[in-house]
């Protein structure tokens, strides 16, 4: 049998997944492009935190401000921010800014809220334990900030817009909507009002906006809702295949964002893989969110019709999302975000950590790796062509 090694498991000690296959089949494995490149250290990290991209340190921007917001991407983003914070938290005192003075908030969008144990993985027990630690609410708690030039009414985060100081710390990777994460959807849709968002998420886009970073009305929008926020210092992490940062740009929130998008537009690209039997798309950085892996993976389908397996394997499930996901059998999401592949025969979503998902007729959920070569032998045989996508979910072929 040959075998391919995958990362899992990105906030429950992280682990390779050894997939097994058979002989005769040929494997191609497409790794991103800053698949190995190298943690930073924290000596790294720190130079960066303190040197930011266009503005004076925190210590000296901070300096008179009376009350801090540090906003952080939740649990379906790798983002180790537990690793970032203190050298945030170390510039802020040397401000003078008093601990009771800053607090935290978990731009969630949409997303179902963290529970104690999730906010120590992500920020480290000693902050949960000594600083006021929040948990975005979409459908309340929110104030009006303004219009965009699209129409949309923006209102944001009442904690945060009553801070004089602000600070989000995110990832920037690809994302099927806005092209890239982080920036301003930082602030849309991360600590937005539920209808601002609704409103964001169904802008009227042709397909050429929607693959032209620059002329994307909906990433251009999160732009202007940024700038409504106010946020004085945006933090942009760039990861490798175990979700370690292996660049951060910080720095004010146009030319920080910029010079993260410029490294991942190179950092991110996989080589597009073509007609192939089978395409393995495994998620690690989003792994509870996915079904957004299925998008750029599907593309190595051959045209004639082929499967396509989905590794999600993800102990906490997928993320509660309340503007896409289902709240019942008579609930529907009124945006689709999974796209129709009709060359594609099967969908396999493989876990060890089995949960009911509502899919279509070509879904079969399964927990076994053998289960799973089983299914395939039925419809492919000797000389398989088969491409393997590591990291499916932050992954993309280029712009």
């Amino acid at each position: 049998m040959k075998s391919v090694k995958l990362p899992q498991l990105a906030w429950h000690n992280p682990k390779e997944l050894e997939l097994q296959f058979p002989d005769s089949w040929d494997i191609e494995v497409c790794n991103i492009a800053g698949y190995d490149r190298p943690a930073l250290s924290d000596e790294q990290i720190r130079h960066a935190i303190a040197n930011p991209i266009g503005m004076a340190p925190i210590r000296e921007a901070a300096k008179g401000k009376k009350q801090v917001a540090i906003i952080f991407d939740d649990m379906a983003r790798v983002t180790r921010v537990s690793k970032i914070v203190p050298h945030i938290l170390a510039e802020l005192a040397l401000a003078s800014i008093p601990n009771d003075h800053i607090r935290f908030i978990c731009a969630l969008g949409t997303h179902g809220a963290l529970d104690r144990l999730d906010l120590v993985k992500k920020l480290g027990a000693d902050v949960v334990a000594e600083y006021a630690v929040y948990n975005h609410n979409c459908f309340d708690n929110c104030v009006y900030v303004g219009t965009t030039s699209w129409g949309t009414k923006i209102y944001l985060n009442a904690e945060m817009m009553s801070c004089d100081f602000k600070i989000s710390i995110g990832t920037a990777t690809p994302h099927p909507s806005a092209l890239f994460s982080g920036g301003g959807k930082m602030i849309l849709p991360g600590v937005a009002g539920f209808n601002s968002i609704r409103d964001n998420h169904t802008l009227q886009i042709s397909r050429e906006q929607s693959l032209d970073y620059d002329d994307n009305p909906r990433r251009l929008e999160k732009k202007e809702a940024a700038k409504m926020a106010g946020l004085d210092l945006l933090i942009e992490c760039i990861v490798n295949l175990w979700g370690e940062s292996c660049s951060i740009h910080a720095g004010t929130k146009n030319q920080a964002h910029e010079a993260a998008i410029r490294e991942a537009r190179t950092h991110y690209v996989a080589p597009m893989a073509r007609d192939k039997d089978i395409v393995i798309a495994n998620t690690y950085a989003k792994a509870s969110e996915a079904g957004a892996a299925i998008r750029t993976s599907a593309q190595s389908v051959m045209s004639s019709g082929g499967d396509l397996v989905l590794i999600a394997n993800a102990p906490q499930g997928q993320v509660p999302h309340y503007l896409l996901g289902r709240w019942g059998s008579k609930s529907v999401s009124k945006i689709k975000h999974t796209p129709d592949n009709p060359h594609i025969n099967h969908i396999i979503r493989y876990s060890e950590y089995s949960e009911m998902i509502v899919a279509d007729g070509k879904t079969n959920i399964m927990s076994d790796w053998s289960q799973v070569i089983s299914f395939l032998k039925q419809f492919h045989g000797d000389g398989t062509k088969v491409a393997v996508y590591p990291s499916a979910d932050i992954q993309y072929f280029g712009l």
